[in-house]
């Protein structure tokens, strides 16, 4: 795991550094919120290149779905 550097050089785990980011700038009724988006996502009018676009970046935020490392 990579590591970054926390207050006063100290390095902290990228896991570490990821959550504590998370918590501080992405509030769990945002990500709710998405999770929501990801569950009613229809394609309609997209195309299908769109679509999957849209699913793949969605499902990032579904704990049943979570394929995305960043998340």
């Amino acid at each position: 795991a990579k590591m970054r550097l926390g207050p006063g050089g100290i390095a902290i785990p990228w896991e570490m550094f990821k959550r504590e980011f998370l918590v501080k700038y992405f509030p769990i009724d945002v990500k709710n919120k998405k999770v929501v988006e990801f569950m009613e996502l229809k394609q309609g009018n997209m195309t299908v290149a769109d679509y999957a676009v849209k699913f793949e970046t969605l499902c990032a935020f579904s704990p049943h779905y979570n394929t995305l490392e960043w998340i």
